[in-house]
């Protein structure tokens, strides 16, 4: 037996799965308010008795602590590029009460400085080690980014180093291993990835004690899964894993793979695109609390509670694709208020549903140089190599992974032939 718990802000839901996939039952009960893994026991204990193997959780509340500025670990911010990349500050444009929430203070050091290794300048490593020499007592977490990482992320992990030397317990975030590219976006992500490491922290030992004899995912923005292990080390992917356990769980019960989907909860409605069986992505880039990120979440139109009908016919129409019109799925805690589109069967459960069938999911993206269109068939085969490592790092079994999407985008606006490579990789929760 498996079960999937959706912890939302007013009501938490469970289901309990066999192995096929079939839903057995399912349960709402009111959510304890800023206590997810007393939610998810409470879930879980309303559940028929059963020897569950696995246990999958959608998470709200690491969104929920950027939004509402709390539970979030003051951060140092160490950025790598020299002059190149002085213009901007870090944490550039956030919202003033944010940043004063989150950082500890920051710097620019140099290193990097170009496309081609040649070109490289070294890692000024005296100013690193001053730098978190003078963030200790003061820092809880580091962030580290180098404008070349996508190309190279060397430096990033010489500089971590150096930050272990002065600062030996304290979790460091690193930009390379979140693989967007933008620099701001990426060094928002690695920030807010290093100032939920406590709150990560918390939820993963708390659900680890609470389901001893089950593997234990979250879910991701991306609409895969976790392992309690990889949420500890990157909370920041687990933003807008809600709303990614919702579609999921909507294509589930329906068997589309492409729709669109109104979640209907008791403050809001969220309409999204399930596309190819996956949450569709914010597109221009998803922003969190005021604040551009390159994390993966699904992009939504939020319509306010009661449904106005024509509000929320305009926000299907937005996120139709085209003239072939996708079919729309309704869910959610108040699902009857919207009584146009398909309503399945367990569809009051859609998130903890979802949350349940989804796979363990890794993605890897670079910069590469291709000289020529020979290189291209390794490069690629090297980058869907990581992919699968990472799902597999994130708890995926080895065995049945597999790669979901791979492309390849020539970037004209940098001069050379470089081009950037991406693949998504997922497979079925390793029970080992």
């Amino acid at each position: 037996m498996k079960a999937g718990v959706d912890v939302g802000p007013t009501n938490t839901d469970a289901a309990l799965l066999d192995d096929a996939g079939t839903v057995l039952a399912t349960v709402k009960v009111a959510s304890v308010p800023d206590a997810p893994v007393a939610s998810v026991r409470a879930a879980l204990e309303r559940l028929p008795a059963a020897e569950l193997t696995q246990v999958a959780v959608g998470l709200r509340g690491s969104a929920t602590s950027v939004t509402r500025r709390r539970e979030l670990r003051r951060v140092a911010v160490l950025r790598i590029s020299g002059d190149s990349a002085r213009a901007v500050r870090p944490l550039f444009g956030w919202p003033s009460d944010l940043r004063e929430a989150v950082l500890a203070g920051a710097e620019i050091v140099d290193g990097g400085g170009g496309l081609e290794r040649d070109d490289w300048t070294p890692l000024d490593r005296a100013a690193v080690s001053r730098f978190a020499a003078s963030m200790a007592g003061t820092a809880e977490a580091f962030a580290v980014t180098g404008l070349f990482s996508p190309l190279d992320a060397e430096q990033e992990h010489e500089a971590a180093e150096l930050i272990r030397a002065e600062a030996r317990h304290l979790p460091i975030a690193l930009s390379s291993d979140l693989g967007s590219l933008g620099l701001l976006e990426r060094e928002n992500a690695t920030v807010l990835d290093a100032a939920l490491s406590g709150f990560a922290a918390g939820v993963a030992g708390g659900l680890a004690a609470l389901c001893p004899g089950a593997a234990v995912f979250v879910t991701r923005g991306d609409g895969t899964l976790m392992s309690l292990e990889h949420l500890s080390r990157h909370p920041g992917l687990s933003l807008g894993s809600g709303a990614a356990s919702v579609l999921r769980g909507a294509g589930a019960l329906t068997g589309l793979e492409d729709a669109v989907v109104a979640d209907v909860g008791a403050r809001r409605v969220r309409v999204g695109v399930l596309a190819g069986g996956f949450p569709e992505e914010a597109v221009g880039g998803a922003h969190l609390g005021g604040v551009p990120v390159g994390f993966r979440i699904p992009g939504l139109i939020k319509v306010a509670r009661p449904v106005d009908d024509a509000e929320l016919a305009e926000a299907v129409d937005r996120l139709q694709p085209g003239a072939d019109r996708l079919p729309l799925v309704v869910v959610g805690g108040g699902a009857q208020a919207v009584p146009q589109g398909i309503h399945p069967e367990h569809g009051l459960a859609a998130g903890a549903i979802g949350a349940a069938v989804s796979p363990v999911g890794g993605h890897y993206e670079r910069i590469v140089r291709l000289p020529d269109s020979a290189g291209l068939a390794p490069a690629m085969d090297a980058v869907m190599e990581e992919a699968r490592a990472a799902a597999v790092r994130a708890g995926a079994d080895p065995r049945q992974t597999v790669i979901l999407e791979a492309d390849d985008t020539p970037l004209a606006y940098l001069p050379g032939p470089f081009v950037k490579l991406r693949a998504r990789a997922a497979g079925p929760p390793s029970r080992w």
